[in-house]
């Protein structure tokens, strides 16, 4: 792990290079220097302290262009300092020690110790290395040879960061796994509250010969040997240690004292000095409290006096963090039991050959407006994105039933115009206005009959209706993607049509079918649409004998809508 001898090389031939070194038992050591590649003249006597010592100076003082590159010293200098700091805590047998060219203190500093929770407490700090706990993890093969050995330090969580900062040694060599970062990072996102960003020490050791360090042209990366065990194993060890320490996690408390109600008043918040002057107004922020009528104490006004010797019975803590663990783990959210007989209809009815399909197939381009082209393994599909994107939704809104994030809308939208809107549309014979009375009257009736749904509404699917009967507020159902706002009179009409209020199953299922066919992708998804597929969609005159046409599972464990499958 010294020197590597063709980076040194390379140095002689771009900047000065003075080394000096002494033997172990010698009286006296030797110094020889470097320029431009080769030896300036035989190596010389001189004194020197045991080991060998490197110096570059004038870098790149023969490469103009290159040098212009290295005006920035802050940011070499910083990842020096990095480096540095990360095997310092490794090394725990060395003593480190980086110090900027006129600055008066080191910025790494650490010496020799056998303890190497020391050695993260004086290069990284108290707060990081109080708040870490000791993980370990192994692998053994049938002929109880070691297939990787793991042991290191991660973050609890009482640690606070705003980015993650893993330190990696294969072998006692620094490097970099992304998956095993990533494996990580999930565990914390998914265990402590606002995807909490980690600290992470890890040495992991296994047989040379299962480490290629040649992926990466600097060798920052490797790629390890039965790599997806390792991160596995590794991973539900953290996950495992961090269940533990997540019962331990502390929080600062304040004790306030409680005081009567007292009047606010405006002249306390000028100090006069012993002879009457006004001095300058002191902010609110910087005074201190020392009386709770006070301005700077005027929040205490507010508490209520409670008895001491009573102690309030507050919700358990492993209550709350099991509720914010469902808030973030959508499948367990499914408290209703209508809803989590839906999803089981979805799961029991679940074609495996189609989801292995759907699962690992890769997108190769659109064909026409309705069907895009996917490859899995060596075969082609030809897959109607309009019925997947329904499916989806479908089941994206069963999955995230009443925890739902919001889409406000800009200006709220009438219930009873987006209605007629629908009705309007639905009807062949636009110039016909005979039927007006008839679609203000189902208008109304619908607009009332949301209205009184609307509470439901927007607790289980966050649908805002408020009392005057506008829209407001939509949810997310796929992140970051928005719906088509056009269909919003459509889907409005869905919501007061096809829905049976009585039945709950029947109703979470129609208002979830509504939202999947309102967010799914409709045609035309390219901007000139030209393919046949087009054809199935527009509007078809109304049957003679008219049935009620509900959402069953097909073969393939689909839910889709009769009228949409495309033959």
């Amino acid at each position: 792990m010294g020197f590597r001898g063709e980076a040194l090389a390379s140095m002689t031939y771009v900047g000065h290079v003075t080394v000096t070194t002494i033997t172990k038992g010698h009286l006296h050591g030797y110094r020889v220097s470097y320029r431009d590649g080769v030896m300036e003249s035989e190596p010389k006597a001189c004194a020197a302290v045991k080991g060998t010592q490197i110096m570059v100076e004038n870098l790149f003082y023969n490469m103009i262009a290159r040098r212009k590159t290295l005006q920035n010293s802050s940011d070499d200098y910083t990842k020096i300092v990095d480096l540095l700091s990360r095997m310092a805590i490794h090394h725990t047998n060395v003593s480190f020690s980086c110090r900027k060219h006129g600055a008066a203190r080191a910025d790494v500093h650490s010496i020799a110790t056998s303890s190497r929770l020391d050695s993260i407490r004086t290069v990284y700090g108290v707060s990081v290395a109080s708040n870490l706990v000791q993980l370990e993890a192994s692998e053994y093969n049938d002929s109880s040879s070691f297939v990787f050995k793991m042991d290191g330090y991660v973050s609890n969580s009482n640690y606070v960061a705003k980015k993650t900062t893993m330190v990696l040694f294969v072998n006692d060599r620094l490097v970099e796994c992304a998956p095993l970062k990533r494996a990580v990072e999930i565990v914390y996102a998914a265990t402590f509250p606002k995807a909490s960003k980690p600290f992470i020490y890890m040495s992991i050791v296994l047989p040379p010969e299962h480490v290629d360090v040649n992926v990466h042209p600097t060798k920052r990366e490797v790629s390890l040997l039965n790599q997806e065990l390792i991160v596995e194993k590794i991973q539900s060890a953290v996950e495992l240690k961090l269940r533990q320490s997540n019962d331990s996690r502390t929080y600062k408390e304040q004790t306030v004292e409680s005081s009567p109600s007292s009047p606010y008043n405006p002249s306390k918040d000028l100090h006069l000095n012993p002879s009457g002057s006004k001095l300058q107004k002191v902010p609110v922020n910087k005074m201190v409290r020392t009386d709770s009528s006070d301005p700077a104490g005027r929040l205490h006004a507010y508490v209520q006096s409670k008895p001491h010797t009573s102690v309030a019975s507050g919700p358990n803590l492993s209550a709350v963090r099991s509720s914010v663990r469902q808030r973030r783990n959508l499948n367990e959210t499914a408290d209703l039991t209508s809803i989590q007989e839906l999803i089981d209809d979805v799961d029991r009815n679940c074609h495996s050959g189609l989801l292995d399909i759907v699962r690992h197939c890769s997108f190769i381009g659109m064909a026409d407006d309705v069907y895009a082209l996917l490859q899995h393994n060596t075969h082609m599909y030809l897959a109607n994105v309009v019925s997947l994107s329904k499916e989806l939704m479908y089941q994206l809104v069963l999955r995230r039933f009443a925890h739902f994030n919001a889409i406000q809308l800009s200006d709220p939208a009438p219930l009873s115009e987006l209605l007629m809107l629908a009705l309007k549309e639905e009807d062949l014979d636009v110039e016909n206005s005979e039927n007006d009375d008839l679609k203000e009257k189902i208008a109304e009736m619908n607009t009332e009959l949301l209205k009184q749904k609307a509470e439901m509404l927007e607790e289980y699917f966050c649908v805002k209706i408020d009392t005057r009967g506008n829209l407001s507020r939509l949810p997310i159902i796929l992140d970051q993607y928005t719906p088509d706002m056009d269909r919003i009179p459509e889907f409005v009409l869905c919501l007061g049509n096809d829905v049976d209020w009585e039945d709950e199953k029947c109703c979470f299922q129609a208002i979830a079918a509504a939202l999947g066919n309102f967010y799914a992708m409709h045609p035309p998804l390219l901007p000139n649409p030209s393919g046949e597929g087009l054809q199935c969609y527009k509007k078809r005159k109304p049957l003679k004998n008219p049935v009620d046409i509900e959402r069953y599972p097909n073969d393939a464990g689909m839910a889709i809508h009769p009228r949409e499958v495309i033959v």
